[in-house]
C-alpha cells in the first residue's frame, strides 16, 4: 500500500538479446474522494429583536473522510442558507453561522452542512430551520410577562423599604424600593433576568446582647441555632462560619464603636426556593443571593425571598411599620453602685463600683455621666475592656450575665452628688437586661445601699434612622413614666410639617414617618411631654 503523495514507477524491457528499453512515469497517490457528511434540523424561536442565530454545530451531526491520511488536520464544517448558495458551492469563507428572523417565521429554512476534508474535497447534507415566534412577535409587539415575588423574613413578617435590582439581558436595568412585596411588569419575554434585592440601613435593628447569648450557646454546642437563616444571621464578617470572632464585632455595633459591621450589609436576602444540601451547616454550598432566570416564557409571579437580618437570631427584628413593638417586662435589673463617697469635689478622683443586685443572663446600657470625665473602665471578673465602649460624655456596655460587676474611676470637673451625675440611658446602647427565660427587663442604678435612691432611663429623644430619610424614617424616645405626648416636625422657618400626639408607654417608643409626609430639606423634631421636652434635626432627600 502506496502513501498519500508523488511516485515513481519504472518499467524494463529487455529482449532475447540482451537489449533493453525503460520508461518512466511519475504519479501521484491523493484524496479525491469527499467526506460523508449526516445532519439534523433544528426547530427555534425568535429572541427580543425578532431574530435568532444558529451555528454549524447546532446541525452538524458526524462526518466521515476515511481517505484523509491521520496526519492531516480534521476536516471543517461550515453552515450556509441554501437560498444564498442556489449553486451548491462550497463556500470558501467557510461560514459558521446562519441568522433566521421573522421574515422566516412559520417556514422551514433549508441550510446547507457542508464538511471539507483536509485534500479540499467537501460534501454538504440538508437541514431544515422551522422558525417559530412564540416567544417574541413579528407584528411588531413584543409579548411581556410579570416577574414579582414577596420579601419576608423567616417568621413571614414583610420586609420594609427593599431596594430590588432588576437587570434584563442585555441592557434594562431599573430598581424599586418597595414594602414586603415588588412586582416587575412589561418584561419582554425570551429575555434573561436576574433579581436581587437589599437593604442595608439601620444595623442594630433587632441585634441586642441576647443575641450574643444565643450565639455563643450555638458554638459552645450548649443550644445549636435551628435554622440555616438564624446560622447566616449569626455571621457577623461574612466568612462563612460562626466564631467568636462574630460575637466580637456584633458587640462593637451594640457598644456604638462600629456604626455598621465592616464585613457585611445590614440584610441579606435568600432565594425562598433554595434547599440548603445541609441545613446543620448553610456555608457548606454557595446559596443564592439573588434570583436568575433564563429564557423567560412566562410570568413568573414566586420570586421569592427570605430576608435575613444580621445579628438577630431570636427574631426580634421590626421589619416593617405595622409591626407591633415587642413590650417589655414589668421587672428591672438593679446595679448598685458604691464608691468611697457619693459626692465628689472638683478636680477628685474616684473609683465607682458597679454591681448587678440579680442575675440575668445578659445585659447592656449606657451610662451616662454629667460633670464628670473617664480616667480608667476597670473590669470585673468574666469581663474585659472589649465589653466596654467609652465616649466624652457616655460609656456603653454589653455582657453576659456571669459578668456581674466592674468599676469606672472617674475624675470629677466639678463638684455634685454621684446619684445626679450618673444615670443609666438607652442613647447609644439600649438599656436592656435578659431573663433566663429571655423577657426583656429595664436597666437602673440604685445608689447608697439597698434602701438608696434608684435612677432608671429617664427622658430621651433619639436620633431619626435612617437619616438622611429617603422613603420611611423611625423617631424612637424614651418615656421615665407613661405620659402623653406630642411630636412635632418643623421646617427650618418654624413651620409646622406635621402633629403626631399619643399616650406613650414608659420605656422605649417608636413613630414612624414615611417619606410623603415631610418636605425636603433640613426639618427639626421635637419632642415634649408636661415634664420634659427635646429637639433634633433630619434631613429629607429627594
Amino acid at each position: 500500500e502506496l502513501a498519500h503523495g508523488r511516485h515513481k514507477i519504472k518499467w524494463i524491457a529487455e529482449d532475447g538479446c540482451g537489449n533493453e528499453a525503460v520508461c518512466e512515469k511519475t504519479f501521484e497517490i491523493r484524496d479525491c474522494k469527499p467526506p460523508v457528511v449526516a445532519c439534523a434540523n433544528v426547530n427555534i424561536n425568535l429572541m427580543v429583536g425578532g431574530m435568532a442565530t444558529l451555528w454549524a454545530s447546532d446541525f452538524f451531526l458526524y462526518g466521515d473522510d476515511n481517505c484523509t491520511p491521520d496526519n492531516i488536520l480534521e476536516p471543517t464544517v461550515a453552515v450556509i442558507r441554501a437560498d444564498e448558495n442556489p449553486g451548491n458551492v462550497y463556500p470558501a469563507d467557510q461560514p459558521q453561522s446562519v441568522v433566521v428572523t421573522c421574515d422566516d417565521e412559520g417556514t422551514d429554512v433549508p441550510v446547507q452542512v457542508w464538511l471539507v476534508d483536509a485534500a479540499g474535497n467537501a460534501d454538504f447534507c440538508i437541514a431544515y430551520v422551522n422558525v417559530q415566534a412564540n416567544v417574541v412577535g413579528c407584528d411588531g409587539n413584543t409579548p411581556s410577562a410579570t416577574v414579582a415575588g414577596a420579601l419576608r423574613t423567616e417568621t413571614l413578617q414583610n420586609i420594609d423599604q427593599v431596594s430590588v435590582g432588576f437587570n434584563v439581558s442585555p441592557n434594562l436595568n431599573s430598581t424599586q424600593v418597595v414594602d414586603g412585596n415588588y412586582a416587575f411588569t412589561n418584561v419582554p419575554m425570551g429575555t434573561n433576568v436576574t433579581v436581587t434585592p437589599a437593604k442595608d440601613n439601620d444595623p442594630l435593628n433587632g441585634v441586642t446582647t441576647y443575641d450574643l447569648v444565643l450565639i455563643s450557646k450555638h458554638i459552645l454546642g450548649l443550644e445549636p441555632l435551628t435554622t440555616p437563616y438564624k446560622m447566616i444571621a449569626a455571621d457577623a464578617n461574612r466568612s462563612g462560619s460562626i466564631t467568636t470572632f462574630d460575637i466580637v464585632e456584633f458587640r462593637k455595633l451594640i457598644l456604638g464603636i462600629y456604626e455598621e459591621l465592616p464585613g457585611n450589609t445590614s440584610w441579606r436576602f435568600v432565594e425562598k426556593a433554595y434547599n440548603f444540601p445541609n441545613p446543620a451547616n448553610p456555608f457548606q454550598t454557595t446559596f443564592p443571593e439573588n434570583m436568575s432566570i433564563n429564557n423567560l416564557a412566562a410570568s413568573y409571579m414566586n420570586a421569592d425571598f427570605v430576608g435575613v437580618k444580621v445579628g438577630d437570631v431570636n427574631a426580634s427584628v421590626t421589619a416593617n411599620a405595622a409591626q407591633a413593638a415587642e413590650s417589655r417586662s414589668a421587672g428591672t435589673m438593679v446595679f448598685d453602685v458604691n464608691a468611697a463617697s457619693q459626692s465628689v469635689k472638683a478636680g477628685e478622683e474616684v473609683v465607682v463600683n458597679f454591681k448587678a443586685a440579680d442575675k440575668m443572663l445578659g445585659y447592656q446600657f449606657t451610662m451616662n455621666f454629667d460633670g464628670l470625665e473617664v480616667v480608667e473602665v476597670i473590669p470585673g471578673a468574666n469581663m474585659t475592656k472589649d465589653n466596654f465602649g467609652v465616649f466624652a460624655d457616655a460609656i456603653t456596655t454589653s455582657a453576659e450575665g456571669n459578668a456581674t460587676d466592674f468599676a469606672v474611676k472617674f475624675r470629677a470637673v466639678k463638684a455634685g452628688q454621684l446619684s445626679s451625675m450618673l444615670g443609666v440611658s438607652s442613647r447609644i446602647t439600649k438599656a436592656e437586661a435578659y431573663t433566663e427565660g429571655g423577657e426583656r427587663n429595664e436597666v437602673a442604678f440604685r445608689f447608697d445601699g439597698a434602701n438608696g435612691p434608684i435612677v432608671g432611663t429617664g427622658f430621651e429623644l433619639y436620633q431619626n434612622q435612617p437619616n438622611p430619610v429617603v422613603g420611611k424614617t423611625n423617631i424612637s424616645f424614651n418615656l421615665p413614666e407613661s405620659a402623653a405626648a406630642t411630636l412635632k416636625i418643623t421646617t427650618v422657618e418654624g413651620r409646622v410639617v406635621k402633629v403626631v400626639k399619643g399616650a406613650f408607654a414608659k420605656g422605649l417608643n417608636t413613630v414612624t414617618l414615611n417619606r410623603a409626609e415631610l418636605e425636603s430639606g433640613i426639618l427639626f423634631y421635637e419632642l415634649s411631654t408636661s415634664n420634659n421636652s427635646a429637639v433634633k434635626k433630619m434631613i429629607i432627600v429627594d
